[in-house]
C-alpha cells in the first residue's frame, strides 16, 4: 500500500475520530474541573453547615452537562461516520475534517464553559453560605454560563446533522 493510498483510507476515519474524541474529551475535562471546584467550594460550606448539602450539590452538578453534551455530540459524530453500520472505512478526508470541523464548537465550547461554571458555583456557594434563602440567585448566575454551552452544542449537532 503506497502512501497516498493509506491517506485515502484511513485520514477521512482518523480526523472523524479525532473530532468524536476532542468533542467527548474536552468537554467531559472541563465538566470535571468545574465540578471539582464547585465541590470543593461546597465541602468547605458542609464542614461549617452539613444541611445545605442539598443546595451545594444542585450547584455542583451543573458543570456536569458540558460533558454530557460532548458526548452526545461524539456520538452523533460517530453515528454520522458509520460507526454502528460498519462503512466507517469509506470515510474521505474531506469528509472526516467535516467532522472534526462540526466538533469543535462543542470541544472547546464545552471545555471552557465548564470550567467558567464551576467557578461561577463556586462562587454561588458562597451566597449559600452568606443567605441559604438565596441560593437560586446562584442557579441564575451558573444558567447563564449554561447558555452557551447549549448553543456549542446547537452548533456542533447542526454542523454534524447537515453538514454532508
Amino acid at each position: 500500500m503506497t502512501f497516498g493510498e493509506f491517506l485515502t483510507t484511513y485520514a477521512g476515519p482518523f480526523f472523524g475520530f479525532l473530532g468524536a474524541a476532542l468533542a467527548a474529551g474536552l468537554a467531559c475535562v472541563g465538566s470535571a474541573k468545574g465540578t471539582g471546584l464547585a465541590g470543593e467550594a461546597g465541602a468547605g460550606l458542609l464542614a461549617e453547615d452539613p444541611s445545605q448539602f442539598s443546595k451545594c450539590m444542585i450547584l455542583q452538578v451543573i458543570p456536569g452537562t458540558q460533558g454530557l453534551y460532548g458526548l452526545v455530540i461524539g456520538f452523533l459524530a460517530l453515528m454520522k461516520m458509520g460507526l454502528f453500520d460498519g462503512s466507517v472505512a469509506n470515510l474521505s478526508v474531506a469528509n472526516g475534517l467535516l467532522i472534526l470541523a462540526a466538533c469543535l464548537p462543542m470541544a472547546i465550547g464545552g471545555l471552557l464553559s465548564g470550567i467558567a461554571q464551576g467557578r461561577v458555583a463556586a462562587a454561588s456557594v458562597n451566597i449559600v453560605a452568606k443567605n441559604p434563602n438565596d441560593w437560586s440567585k446562584g442557579m441564575v448566575l451558573c444558567i447563564i454560563v449554561e447558555f452557551y454551552a447549549i448553543l456549542s452544542l446547537l452548533i456542533s449537532f447542526l454542523m454534524i446533522m447537515f453538514g454532508f
